[in-house]
């Protein structure tokens, strides 16, 4: 086809311009009404190395994502969800189409399926971000048997999509883990079995509302209880006789430095108290040793898997100069809690 001058002059003042975010080409010309006007908004990855790991986990951990977007004053503007296979992949990004001006964008994951053991107290669309809270779920407070918490995960953060932009702005929100698991074992250092149905196994916490920033919002204190107990086997002994351990575990929401947690073991038969300690205390015993230079709270966010071992004298109570956490052996010499 012959095109004539003025077409040629009028083309080549098209401005073409090719977004390569999450698989999408596009093009754009603010003079040409004829072509789709430029791409604006976001385009996020996100990412799950907040852990011990330093590592992204993402992709095989969080198996769903909202995503609430705020305007600068914290005034609900829209939400995204997604729930799809698309969330194991390390190359998907979430595209996200906004006007110019400055967002902020608060991520939670695992809440979007039925599996998920938290909720948004209000509706999002109908309350700004400063009221915006998560609690868990009331089917997940049960007693005697406990809940398997589903994962939760948090993020946020600041995005100015600028006037002049003609593609989206690419950034990453950086998530961290809500939810613990804390594993339990009782082992008799006489060699006597131990079981796990002998035993009441109990944490308190206030630690179940959480406000936009991740906060906990004082509420009431909850008594968790383990989802599963009974008895593993950690091999043979000298003598040939099986060395029987009792275990528990229990699932909670996000672990606070400086908290009231309270971990609380008692023999079934009498009641008697074997174990009563201030949780969160024990668990930074860890830190001390290899990670002398982490924060307190950094390094309880990092860790969400807990493994305690407690040994126990002839008599069944525990021997309250060491435990074990971790695989690492914590020594308690004329320590105060």
């Amino acid at each position: 086809m012959k095109l004539s001058k003025r077409n040629i002059l009028s083309r080549l003042a098209v401005c073409l311009v090719t977004a390569l975010c999450g698989g999408i080409v596009m093009s754009c010309n603010a003079l040409h009404e004829d072509l789709q006007p430029c791409p604006q908004g976001a385009c996020l990855r996100f990412v799950y190395n907040y852990n011990m790991e330093f590592a992204n986990a993402f992709p095989s951990q969080v198996d769903c994502l909202t995503l609430l977007v705020y305007d600068e004053n914290g005034v609900f503007v829209d939400s995204f969800t997604e729930t799809s296979e698309v969330l194991a992949d390390e190359n998907w990004r979430m595209i996200i189409p906004l006007n110019p001006g400055k967002y902020h964008f608060v991520a939670w994951g695992g809440m979007s399926d039925e599996k998920s053991s938290f909720h948004f107290t209000q509706t999002p669309a109908a309350v700004d971000m400063q009221d915006m809270q998560v609690a868990m779920n009331a089917d997940c407070m049960t007693s005697p048997i406990g809940t398997q918490l589903h994962p939760l995960f948090y993020g946020d953060l600041m995005m100015e999509i600028p006037e002049e932009s003609i593609d989206y702005v690419e950034d990453t929100v950086y998530m961290m883990k809500d939810t613990n698991n804390i594993r339990i074992l009782l082992e008799n250092l006489s060699g006597q079995p131990a079981d796990g149905a002998d035993f009441i196994f109990t944490i308190t916490d206030d630690n179940t509302l959480l406000n936009y920033d991740n906060n906990i919002v004082a509420d009431n204190q909850y008594t968790y209880y383990p989802w599963t107990s009974g008895q593993v086997s950690a091999g043979m002994l000298d003598d040939d006789t099986e060395a029987l351990l009792a275990f528990a575990e229990l699932s909670t929401s996000r672990l606070i430095a400086g908290s009231g947690a309270k971990l609380l073991i008692q023999r079934r038969d009498d009641k008697q108290t074997i174990v009563d300690i201030p949780l969160i205390n024990f668990l930074l015993l860890l830190k001390s040793q290899e990670f002398a230079n982490m924060g307190s709270q950094e390094f309880l966010d990092r860790e969400s898997r807990w493994n305690v071992v407690f040994f126990l004298d002839k008599s069944g109570s525990w021997i309250n100069t060491y435990i074990k956490i971790n695989d690492w052996i914590v020594r308690i010499n004329n320590t105060e809690f």
